[in-house]
């Protein structure tokens, strides 16, 4: 009886066989498991793999003053109180050592328009609350720099008579604090985060006189 000589792949297939000889039952039987089981370790390796990113890059950007694609009521606005509106959001990705919040308008007539700069929001923060007096320091941590109007703090939106803009509130989780010289600009903010965004979210309200 010639000598038996079987060789396997990894995944327990049979690639060459010594000719004359039987494979083992075990063998066998192991290849038949292998061929149910190995699909099913990738596919759960992949879909943990896959949430594990997801749930790294989520970052959700909520308030309460208006809807999502809305109108900013008119206390949040120029023409009103000027208060900045409340916000919230969701856990960071691992990592995250501060926030940057940017309010822009890119519908203004001589190009995008920067209503509020805020840098080094602790990590720990999940909220900003309504009406945030104008300075440099916010209580509870955080900084506000200098916008277009230029006020070191939130001016809201005031667009000429005409059509509506749309107002972009944009946070970033980033993976450092900026801790940036006052006065600090949207320019020295963008700069300052480059390479460093973890995560970021977006909501827009719309405004209109």
């Amino acid at each position: 009886m010639p000598e038996c000589s079987i060789q396997f792949d990894i995944a327990g297939r049979r690639v060459s066989r010594t000719a004359g000889c039987r494979e083992p039952f075990y063998r066998r039987d192991f290849r038949g498991i292998a061929d149910v089981m190995l699909p099913v370790v990738f596919a759960f390796l992949a879909a943990n793999i896959s949430v594990a990113k997801d749930s790294a890059a989520r970052l959700e950007l909520m308030t309460t003053a208006f809807h999502v694609g809305g109108t900013i009521p008119t206390q949040f606005t120029c023409s009103g109180e000027n208060r900045s509106p409340f916000l919230s959001w969701t856990q960071p990705p691992p990592g995250t050592q501060s926030f940057v919040l940017i309010v822009d308008d890119p519908d203004a007539p001589g190009g995008t328009w920067v209503h509020w700069v805020v840098y080094d929001l602790p990590a720990a923060a999940r909220q900003l609350p309504e009406h945030i007096p104008a300075g440099e320091v916010i209580a509870g941590g955080g900084k506000q720099g200098i916008n277009d109007f230029p006020i070191n703090g939130y001016g809201g939106p005031c667009p000429p008579r005409g059509k509506r803009h749309r107002y972009f509130f944009r946070l970033y989780a980033l993976d450092k604090t900026l801790a940036l010289n006052a006065p600090a600009h949207r320019t020295d903010v963008d700069s300052a985060m480059k390479g460093h965004v973890l995560a970021q979210a977006e909501l827009v309200g719309t405004f209109g006189r």
